[in-house]
């Protein structure tokens, strides 16, 4: 569990300081990248290093929190893009050697609640 978790913030450390070859070292040979929402997958290190070098531009992340469990680690992410900030959930899956072997990401959307709970809420 300490492995993946420790593999999982020299991850996210590697891709905001932009050491492309430090952040491959965190990955699998064989690593699976999902985004569920767009239905886009790419195989291997060596595309998804460049997908992470090529995309999206100029942002920013910080880990807002992680939680681990033997061979599983998510992590909830604040980045911003210029102006634009988001959140993002990602869930990691290590190889035997602590690796990360399969990594799911997830991009919510915010929205406006729906009417009718005001009583019952504080916006934030």
């Amino acid at each position: 569990m300490t492995e993946l978790r420790g593999t999982v913030e020299t991850f996210w450390a590697t891709a905001q300081a932009r050491d492309w070859d430090a952040f491959a070292e965190t990955l699998a040979e064989d690593v699976v990248y999902e985004l569920p929402q767009t239905r886009e997958r790419i195989h291997g290190r060596e595309r998804y290093v460049q997908f992470n070098r090529e995309y999206p531009g100029d942002w920013q992340a910080r880990v807002v929190r992680i939680v681990a469990e033997p061979g599983q680690v998510v992590s909830w992410m604040h980045v911003t893009v210029g102006l634009e900030e988001m959140h993002a959930i990602s869930f990691f899956t290590g190889d035997e050697q602590g690796r990360i072997a399969a990594v799911t990401d997830f991009w919510p959307e915010p929205y406006e609640p729906p009417t009718g709970r005001e009583h019952l809420v504080e916006r934030y």
